[in-house]
């Protein structure tokens, strides 16, 4: 590739976080203009430092990262500044421009309409959803037009409508996409390469193809690998042998013996470093809390959020052990409100079992203390502490002795995931709240949680925007916000 036609190239760049976290060691490649790439890697890899390189948030230690001097690059954030929360939506997208825009009106409703969030323009951000607040986040990145996209999880809190809008959006864009997302199809629609940021070696592999050609393509490599290796270590034996047998004769034959050995290191040195490929969580199941009877939760009412205005709705759902209710219902309705209420018990017109553990997932780990090590937080997790079961059901999850006393706040968003999931599993709830288990999760680890989901054994509220996932998890009942 020629430097002239590279929009971005880095070059030997080493980055570690503190002295113990490695992400990058003399790592380089290059992004062509007009290409979309999407970057690949297990979760805490990295993938979200390799944007916030190219954003010059965070400087290389060593190396360099080539960026054309009057080069745009937007970038959705994942959470709104507090500062920004009284700001009206249109205030908010005009922070995101140095200069006054005077066609801004239409502008913004362009964009709304590509995020699947059609909303007045008066209407302060505190006012939105979680969910809702991340698609102006990512509208507040496509609006800039910029020569250069940077878009993380871009389809954490997009419904199939959203997806199908943005994907629309990407394809068309003549400009460079760089995305980081473990949604196969969608990176499939419009990636034309891949950035494959490897945990073990530190350095990034360049592909050439969509999402699927690369997965084939790195299993065929590893492949090659794993047969070479195979080959090379019969011949390194092979060597040994004739070697140890040669050293025995004495004399001149010391002399070949001795040149056989040099040989074999030499051989030694040409195995390759097979990658270790992503691994996957160990299968796993969400013990239930003991002596579960009767009804543990009735819902009876519940309120809405239709043009603004909360409305109650009347309702008959009653919950029993082994009993899972999917929620469902557009963003912005109050998905999220009923099951934070439901949690702290604060819920109107709902009915809890006294004395119920309740295992409450949250799609913004808000529920895990970020300045607590996740050593603490996995053992507080337990009614009777046992540092051996925590460091086991731990390691399932992933969680190694590398990160264990790593502050949860400095963990990435899947490795939070992680240890969210690894705290039910230590908890044994009776009643499991869940909401959008999916995000920031690594694909590889989707259907694992999905089958622990199906077996669990208490009562289940669950809300994601992931049909496929939700297929694959016993519903026993429905309840529709939107109807």
């Amino acid at each position: 590739m020629g430097r002239e036609e590279a929009l971005l190239r880095f070059e030997d760049v080493t980055f570690e976080y503190g002295y113990t976290k490695k992400i990058l060691e003399e790592a380089n490649f290059a992004v062509r203009r007009g290409m979309k790439v999407a970057i690949m890697g297990q979760n805490g890899a990295g993938k979200s430092t390799i944007l916030s390189l190219i954003t010059g948030e965070h400087k290389p230690e060593s190396g360099a990262v080539h960026i054309p001097a009057r080069l745009t690059i937007a970038t959705a954030k994942q959470v709104i500044p507090r500062d920004q929360m009284d700001l009206t939506v249109r205030e908010f997208f005009e922070k995101c421009f140095s200069e006054k825009v005077y066609d801004i009106d239409p502008r913004i409703d362009g964009i709304l309409e590509i995020v699947h969030l059609p909303v007045p323009h008066d209407r302060t951000i505190k006012s939105f959803s979680g969910g809702q607040q991340a698609r102006l986040l990512l509208a507040s990145a496509l609006i800039q037009d910029p020569d250069l996209l940077l878009l993380d999880e871009p389809t954490n809190n997009l419904d199939a409508a959203g997806i199908a809008h943005l994907t629309e959006f990407l394809i068309n864009y003549q400009k460079t996409v760089i995305v980081i997302s473990h949604d196969a199809d969608f990176l499939n629609a419009f990636t034309q390469g891949v950035l494959y940021l490897d945990l073990h070696t530190h350095k990034v592999e360049q592909y050439h193809g969509n999402y699927n050609t690369v997965l084939r393509d790195i299993a065929t490599r590893i492949d090659a690998e794993n047969r070479k290796n195979a080959q090379l270590a019969k011949e390194i034996q092979a060597n040994k042998d004739k070697a140890n047998f040669f050293a025995q004769k004495g004399g001149k034959m010391r002399v070949v013996a001795k040149k056989m050995r040099t040989k074999v290191e030499e051989m030694e040195e040409e195995k390759v470093d097979v990658r270790k490929e992503d691994k996957t969580i160990r299968p796993f199941i969400i013990p239930a809390q003991a002596e579960l009877t009767g009804q543990i939760l009735n819902i009876s009412s519940y309120k809405v959020i239709k043009n603004h205005k909360p409305k109650v709705h009347k309702a008959k759902v009653v919950l029993k052990k082994n009993q899972h209710l999917l929620l469902k219902g557009p963003n912005g309705i109050g998905k999220s409100t009923l099951l934070e209420s439901l949690a702290h018990g604060t819920a109107e017109g709902v009915e809890l079992q006294p004395g119920i553990k309740i295992g409450y997932y949250r799609q913004d780990f808000s529920t895990l203390d970020f300045n607590q090590s996740v050593f603490d937080s996995l053992m507080s997790a337990m009614k009777l502490r046992d540092e051996e079961k925590m460091r086991a059901t731990a390691a399932g999850f992933l969680i190694t002795s590398d990160i264990i006393h790593t502050k949860i706040g400095a963990l990435s968003e899947g490795q939070k995931g992680l240890v969210a999931f690894a705290r039910l599993v230590l908890e044994r709830p009776g009643l499991l709240i869940l909401d959008e288990p999916t995000n920031h999760i690594n694909f590889r680890h989707i259907l694992l949680i999905a089958q622990a989901l199906d077996k669990y054994e208490g009562a289940m509220i669950l809300v994601s925007h992931v049909p496929e996932f939700v297929q694959q998890i016993r519903i026993d009942e429905t309840l529709d916000l939107g109807k």
